[in-house]
């Protein structure tokens, strides 16, 4: 048993690592590399943006047949090419002359993504640790959740010494001495580790679960918090001026936001066998809708934006967790990586589209209030949608 959980705790950490460094030389990286990129390329801010959003979306068209080719046992192979894939689509990306290259490795970054983010690396993690996958999950993320604190910064630096160009190239460094041997090496051996007991379970073919009710209700759940969750973090800082926070606090905030996250996880971790995990799965998406709430009613005071952002930042960081579980809890162990997959394409449109939803919302006289209420009330949506599957259905442990 002892051999087992230091075999557990060091596959984890290694895959943690593995997450910091793709999140942050990939999705957190982009936002870095954009302003140098228009100059030297002559584009416009929508022209930049649509390579992100045409990454977003090739990561959703993915992400059903990824799950389907890691629950058919071929986990390291797909961990394994995404990050290749990612070391040549940013060494393609640092000879990029043109608009049509410019979306072509997006693109090809997007299927990377799909195969190498928290999707797939949960769905591992479930297959090999079924009976304890919900605590390897939370530790699998807090390095993951300073990719932005940790990335922002150096890419920054790497850009500001070197040049976008050659920037790209030592991130793609990073992830080939680093990713690709990371995903090779740890990933070896059987796929799956379940008692001879759960092996003699029959499992029901995926299409039983996705015509569900318990499925939609957890589709829904996961769908609504991505949208809210995804439309926050482009105009935070903004947002957060039209509280009348000063302006030192309105650019710390922003970049604090990935330890609170942390802390959340850590809270978590430290606390989960404490409670429940069904009471925990209640109580933790409704931190989004109350930290909303606080900066809705207390709308031109600095108090109720540190309040939202302790409650949203808290919220999101343990919610990452919820989502990532929720398939396993309460639809389907076996399936979990399908289902999630299945919900790729939804995905990717509500985390492209949200954030300009909340763009078009905004005017002059009310700020982002009428999008604020809108959001507040998807993200009750979804602890309703949530709490219904709860009470419909509890997986049985295959």
């Amino acid at each position: 048993m002892a051999h087992t959980q230091a075999q557990h705790r060091h596959l984890v950490g290694w895959l943690s690592l593995a997450q910091l460094i793709t999140w942050g030389s990939v999705f957190y990286a982009f936002a870095v590399l954009m302003e140098p990129l228009e100059r030297e390329l002559g584009l416009s801010r929508a022209q930049s943006s649509l390579a992100f959003s045409l990454a977003l979306l090739a990561e959703g068209l993915l992400a059903y047949p990824v799950g389907r080719w890691i629950e058919q046992g071929h986990e390291r192979a797909v961990m394994t090419g995404g990050s290749l894939l990612v070391v040549l689509c940013l060494a393609a990306h640092s000879q990029v002359h043109s608009l049509a290259a410019f979306y072509a490795v997006w693109t090809g970054l997007g299927v990377a993504l799909s195969a190498t983010l928290y999707t797939p690396a949960f769905a591992v993690i479930t297959r090999r640790y079924p009976n304890d996958f919900r605590r390897a999950i939370i530790t699998l993320t807090f390095l993951g959740g300073l990719a932005s604190t940790v990335f922002t910064p150096l890419t920054a630096s790497l850009i500001h010494l070197f040049g976008w160009r050659h920037a790209l190239l030592l991130l793609g460094l990073f992830n080939l001495l680093l990713c690709v041997p990371i995903h090779a090496v740890m990933l070896r051996g059987p796929s799956r580790t379940v008692c001879p007991k759960m092996q003699r379970l029959p499992v029901p073919p995926i299409s039983q679960y996705l015509r569900s009710p318990t499925f939609i209700l957890i589709s829904a759940f996961v769908v609504l918090m991505m949208g809210v969750t995804a439309a926050l973090p482009a105009h935070m800082v903004s947002l957060l001026r039209e509280t009348g926070l000063s302006e030192s606090w309105v650019i710390a905030i922003p970049a604090s936001m990935g330890i609170i996250q942390v802390l959340g996880r850590l809270l978590l971790y430290f606390f989960e066998y404490r409670f429940d995990v069904h009471v925990a799965n209640r109580i933790i998406p409704m931190l989004i809708p109350l930290g909303l709430l606080a900066l809705i009613l207390g709308s031109g005071h600095g108090e109720a934006a540190l309040l939202f952002v302790l409650l949203y930042g808290l919220g999101n960081g343990m919610l990452t967790i919820v989502k990532g579980t929720a398939m396993a809890q309460y639809v389907s162990r076996a399936h979990m990586a399908s289902l999630n997959g299945a919900l790729g394409v939804p995905l990717a449109l509500a985390r492209a589209g949200a954030p300009l939803m909340l763009g078009m919302l905004w005017n002059a006289q009310i700020g982002y209030g009428l999008g604020l209420w809108l959001l507040l009330m998807a993200s009750i949506a979804a602890v309703g949608a949530l709490w219904l599957a709860q009470h419909r259905s509890r997986v049985p442990e295959h």
